[in-house]
């Protein structure tokens, strides 16, 4: 098969195509074609030896969306030509292998392109809300990054929780961030914005870095404060509150309802880019320069 090997850490152009073994499914494990995957920040991070080690020559990409080519002993409820999405990894390639408990079927009238964006952004999102900062209906939470890919998701979980949600986002953004649920928004480069914050309930981070420090003190004592980019470098500071720092994992059951919301309309998801797979070292290039508003797909 073809896949995007990586040799050495190093910038995009390190990503090359070339053609490797297929791999076989193992017990438990289904094999699949890809249709599409797509780049998240942790795939751009690993390239450059910025986050998980990696073992060369490497396969990076945790995003699948495609069709069921083969089962491993003792898998059921899937079958050949079955059209499904999962995260697993060695995703930038024409097949890829995953367990069977972690991969779910396609809804109905979603695209396999839309459904290989998902599977990262969405269970770490529905994590973030659901069990970092253990949302609950008619509490009020900060949201920053609101109208990131995981952003959205997380907004999307927790107003469907009965959650109000104040948007943490760019002063440009705000008027976006209401139309979508939020019932204020606020932008986080404005202190003085910050400062007048009520107490929250909760806060649930996707940008971290020195908001956080801003942000933790407005966290009412037995609060939480999510996120997704590590701990706050203050939490320390603020033992009342608890600091749930995770990494998030699959889960396939959680995927489908994202989806089946982008094919509604009741969760709008933008798609930046389709490309290639070839194409992955230029996908990283856009990425790594930010103020990339959507996801970028890979086709297989």
């Amino acid at each position: 098969m073809k896949a995007i090997v990586l040799h050495e850490y190093g910038p995009p152009s390190n990503l090359k195509l070339e053609d490797v073994d297929d791999p076989k499914p193992g017990p438990g494990e289904i094999l699949i074609r890809v249709s599409a995957t797509s780049v998240n920040p942790i795939d751009y991070k690993m390239r450059a030896g910025k986050a998980v080690p990696v073992t060369f020559p490497a396969i990076l990409g945790y995003d699948v969306a495609g069709i069921v080519r083969e089962l491993g002993e003792g898998v059921t409820g899937f079958t050949i030509g079955d059209r499904v999405f999962c995260r697993t990894g060695s995703a930038y390639a024409e097949l890829a292998v995953a367990k069977a408990s972690e991969v779910a079927h396609v809804p109905e009238g979603v695209e396999l392109t839309t459904a290989a964006a998902l599977p990262v952004v969405c269970t770490t999102a529905d994590q973030l809300i659901r069990d970092a900062v253990k949302a609950q209906s008619g509490q009020t939470i900060l949201l920053t990054g609101t109208l990131g890919s995981v952003g959205r998701c997380a907004l999307f979980c927790a107003l469907s929780l009965g959650v109000k949600v104040i948007a943490g986002v760019r002063k440009k953004q705000i008027d976006e961030a209401k139309s979508l649920g939020a019932i204020e928004a606020i932008d986080i480069t404005d202190d003085d914005a910050i400062a007048r914050l009520g107490t929250l309930d909760a806060v649930a981070d996707t940008i971290g870095g020195p908001l956080s420090a801003k942000l933790l003190s407005k966290v009412k004592p037995g609060g939480y404060y999510g996120a997704i980019t590590g701990p706050p470098q203050d939490a320390a500071l603020h033992p009342t509150v608890t600091i749930n720092a995770f990494g998030s994992h699959p889960d396939a059951p959680a995927m489908i309802p994202y989806a089946e919301a982008i094919r509604d309309g009741k969760l709008i998801f933008p798609i930046e880019r389709i490309m290639p797979l070839s194409e992955a070292a230029e996908a990283h290039a856009l990425l790594e320069k930010g103020g990339v508003p959507g996801k970028v797909v890979l086709t297989a």
